[in-house]
């Protein structure tokens, strides 16, 4: 396990309806809730040294408002903003605020929906994008930023 101590923690950030899952059109998103996603996330980060925090709103300005509030607080960002990925300019202007590694996730394949569920907003500038692996996605993205995480704190 890597030494993650004095680390500032990975922020989680959920967008509108994921407040929902489990419910919400489970043949699409599945049954796991996002509290249960959220516990998974908390634990794997103990289990690799790193804090995790998550938040989830369905109102535009309240995802703006945290994202200004953990810029210079967080050691990196996983975020999926639903369905305001697709049209949230505000979203993509306070992501620019961060100089952290920071992952967009889907729990499903935008790119095999609605054609305009195939456009992000974010797409071009966060570090990476994972889309189509369910709750699985979650756990890839915390991995991959532990890794970045702990690149940043070696170089």
């Amino acid at each position: 396990m890597v030494n993650y101590t004095n680390i500032k923690p990975i922020w989680v950030i959920h967008g509108p309806n994921l407040n929902m899952l489990g419910k919400r059109e489970p043949e699409v998103y599945g049954t796991t809730t996002l509290k249960d996603i959220n516990a998974l996330l908390k634990k794997q980060g103990k289990e690799i040294g790193l804090s995790v925090e998550t938040f989830q709103s369905n109102h535009e300005g309240k995802i703006v408002d945290k994202i200004q509030q953990i810029a210079g607080n967080a050691s990196g960002l996983i975020i999926n903003p639903a369905a305001l990925t697709h049209t949230s300019v505000a979203i993509r202007d306070a992501l620019l605020l961060l100089n952290i590694p920071i992952i967009e996730i889907h729990l499903s394949n935008i790119y095999k929906r609605e054609p305009f569920r195939h456009t992000s907003m974010i797409a071009d500038i966060v570090h990476a994008q994972i889309t189509g692996f369910g709750v699985e996605g979650y756990r890839m993205a915390l991995d991959a930023l532990s890794k970045m995480v702990q690149t940043r704190q070696t170089a």
